[in-house]
C-alpha cells in the first residue's frame, strides 16, 4: 500500500541552517528565517504553516506539539536523526531537490535561458540547468553532486544503525 500522505513540512531555529539546507537538498520543504524571532514566534509560525519546529533548544522544543528536539550536533546525525522521526528515506538522486538558498521550487530551464547568468565553461558542458522558481538561482549537475550523494550516503548508514 502506497503511502498518500503529504511530506512534513519544517520549520529550522536560528541553530539548524545547515540542516535546513540539507532538508532542502533531501527536497523537503523547510522554512529557515535565518534572523530568530522569539520562541513564541518561531511556534506560531510552525503552527500556522502546519510545520515541524526543529530545534537544539530544550525551551523552544518545549513549546509546541509538533516540535522535535534535534540531539545531535553533526550535520548528518542530524540528518538521520530527522529522517528517522518522520520516516522519510535520504533521496537516491537531488531530482526533487528544492532551493538551498530560499527553499523555492526548481524548475527545469534550457541553456539559452540561462545563459547570461552561468558561467561560459559551465553553458557548453552542463547537460541540464534548474531554476529556483522563487529566486532564480541557477543549479546544475558538477562535482558538488557527487560529494553530496556521499553524503546521502553516510546518513543512510546512520539510519540503519539507529533503527
Amino acid at each position: 500500500m502506497i503511502d498518500a500522505s503529504p511530506s512534513p513540512r519544517f520549520l529550522c531555529d536560528a541553530m539548524l541552517g545547515s540542516l535546513a539546507r540539507w532538508l532542502r537538498l533531501c527536497g523537503y520543504d523547510c522554512l529557515y528565517l535565518g534572523t530568530e524571532p522569539e520562541d513564541a514566534e518561531l511556534a506560531r509560525i510552525a503552527e500556522r504553516e502546519n510545520r515541524w519546529l526543529l530545534t537544539r533548544d530544550r525551551e523552544l522544543a518545549a513549546i509546541g506539539p509538533k516540535t522535535q528536539m534535534v540531539d545531535s550536533g553533526i550535520l548528518e546525525s542530524q540528518l538521520a536523526e530527522v529522517l528517522n522521526r518522520h520516516s522519510l528515506p535520504p533521496p537516491e538522486d537531488l531530482e526533487h531537490s528544492r532551493c538551498s538558498d530560499c527553499n523555492g521550487l526548481l524548475e527545469d530551464a534550457t541553456a539559452d535561458e540561462v545563459s547570461a547568468i552561468v558561467p561560459p565553461y559551465v553553458l557548453e558542458t552542463a547537460e541540464r540547468f534548474r531554476r529556483c522558481s522563487d529566486c532564480a538561482r541557477v543549479y546544475w549537475p558538477g562535482t558538488h553532486g557527487e560529494q553530496i550523494h556521499v553524503r546521502f550516503a553516510r546518513v543512510r548508514q546512520k539510519m540503519t544503525r539507529t533503527e
